[in-house]
Order: C-alpha cells, then structure tokens, then sequence
C-alpha cells in the first residue's frame, strides 16, 4: 500500500514509474491506489477552471506475476486479468511470448495512462524465439492489438497469457484429426481488440475461448457478450463454448491444482463438442 502510493504520487507529479509486485495477490492490499487514485484520476481532473485546463496524468505501470503459479496456495494463486479489465481508467496487458513481454512493456512504459501489466510466473522460465526486428531498441508492440499465433480455417481458440500455450497443444494434437484451430493472442485485455476476433469468426463460423481465470464475469464471459451483441452472431453455426479454471479457490495439493486449471484435452473437448465430431 505503502510503495504504490508514493509510486501513484511520483507519477501525478510528472515521473514515470514502474511499480513492480512480488506477486499481483499482493497487489489486493493498493487496490486503492491503483483503481482510486491511479485509474480515476484524470478523468476526474480534466476539467477547465477559469479558462485553463486542469488536468492530472498518472503515466505509471503496475507489473509483476499474475495467475496461477505453482504450490503457493490458493490466496496466491488467482488471475487478474478479469478484475482490472473491469475498471475503466486502466489499460490491462497480458502477455503471452518474450517478445509480447518486450514490445508492450516498452509501450506500457511510453503510454501516457496507468497501464496494469500482468505477466505470468510460470511463463518467465521458458524459452522462446525472437524474431530479429524484435531486439531492436525501438521494437514496440501496440497496445490493443491481439496476435494471430496460428491461423486456421475450422475454429477460432482466443486466449491470453499461459493458456495461449494451451490453444497451441490442443491446436497441434487437433491438425492430427485434420481440425484446423485458428489460435489468437489477445496480448491486450483492455482495451480488447474484438476487430481481430470477430474478423476470425466470420471466417471458422465457431468460438472457444480459454482462460485460467473463474468463469464467472471473465475475459470469455466478455468476449461471448459481444459476439452476441453484435452482427458476428449472425456467422456462428454453434454456440461458443468458454474453457476456464475451476470455479473455486485454487487447491494447495498438485494433483488438484492440476485439475484446477484447463488442460489442453479441455480444449480438443470443447473443440470437438462445438463441430460435432468425435
């Protein structure tokens, strides 16, 4: 609460910093000053007194590990991307690849509003290859742009952060059975880049979405709300099927854990479930 007030205080007062959390569980103790004072403040001073503009920026980002880690219990162990993808005032990044990570922080760091930048534990030991225009110093990736990972003809998989990973397996045992998945990326969850998805699902007329978070008011629960919403609806030949975590607190014991989150079986169920075939 401490550190990220002053952080919130040296960005209304023209810095920039980077305020970074052990783990975003811990992130619950400054939830004032992330969603009081560093999403609402602009909006809340930009405003005219005596023929002057009065405004107050808050150019901050808040990072650290986000979702389920591994054997930390479940007061550790949980998904933000739904919480603060609530708020208006933040933007919310979920990165999924090192070069994910590398372009939007660098975009996070230039953005002129508080940005929420969760990155994934488990995700920070694996490696990944680096396109070449990625390791220039001026590489940036925008914000509110998802990621195509895969392209495919039958079913679009939208994802983010770990569960990107997920799509992929299921995506690479599925092409075994001649099932071609289109995986995106969202990267952003707010703002979300619906273009990129409906684009998608005009073209593979289905939709499953994966996510590591509880299924209730969750990026899936979002994203299904706007194709309903919408003229995309119109090119679904089945109805989305939304693949999460289990909707309890995560367990402390491996072999539930395991069984907490979703698994790329999940996924080649859901898949299958939504063409109908065996």
């Amino acid at each position: 609460m401490g550190f990220t007030g002053i952080a919130v205080g040296a960005a209304m007062a023209g810095l920039k910093p980077i305020c970074e959390f052990m783990t975003f569980n811990f992130a619950m103790q400054a939830i004032d000053q992330i969603i009081n004072s560093a999403g609402k403040t602009f909006y809340m001073h930009d405003n005219h007194y005596a023929g002057k503009q009065i405004y107050v920026a808050v150019p901050i980002v808040f990072r650290g590990p986000n979702g389920a880690a591994a054997g930390v219990g479940a007061q550790h162990s949980q998904c933000y991307g739904a919480w603060y993808t609530h708020c208006p005032g933040l933007k919310v990044i979920s990165p999924y690849s090192s070069e994910d990570c590398r372009g939007l922080l660098k975009a996070s760091i230039r953005d002129p509003d508080p940005v929420v930048f969760l990155e994934n534990e488990l995700l920070y030991g694996t490696a990944f290859d680096i396109p070449d225009d990625a390791m220039s110093k001026d590489f940036l990736i925008p914000i509110g742009k998802a990621k195509i990972e895969k392209q495919g003809n039958h079913i679009t998989l939208v994802s983010h952060s770990k569960a990107v990973a997920t799509c992929l397996d299921a995506a690479a045992e599925l092409a075994k059975n001649n099932i071609d998945c289109e995986v995106i990326n969202l990267r952003s969850l707010r703002p979300l880049d619906m273009e990129t998805v409906f684009n998608s699902v005009i073209r593979t007329n289905h939709l499953v979405t994966v996510e590591q978070g509880w299924p209730q008011c969750g990026i899936g629960s979002e994203i299904c709300a706007r194709i309903m919403e919408s003229s995309v609806f119109d090119y679904l030949d089945a109805p989305v099927i939304r693949v999460t975590g289990a909707d309890v607190p995560m367990p402390y014991t491996m072999s539930l854990e395991a069984q907490a989150l979703p698994r790329p079986a999940d996924v080649i169920f859901a898949v299958k479930k939504t063409l109908n075939v065996q």
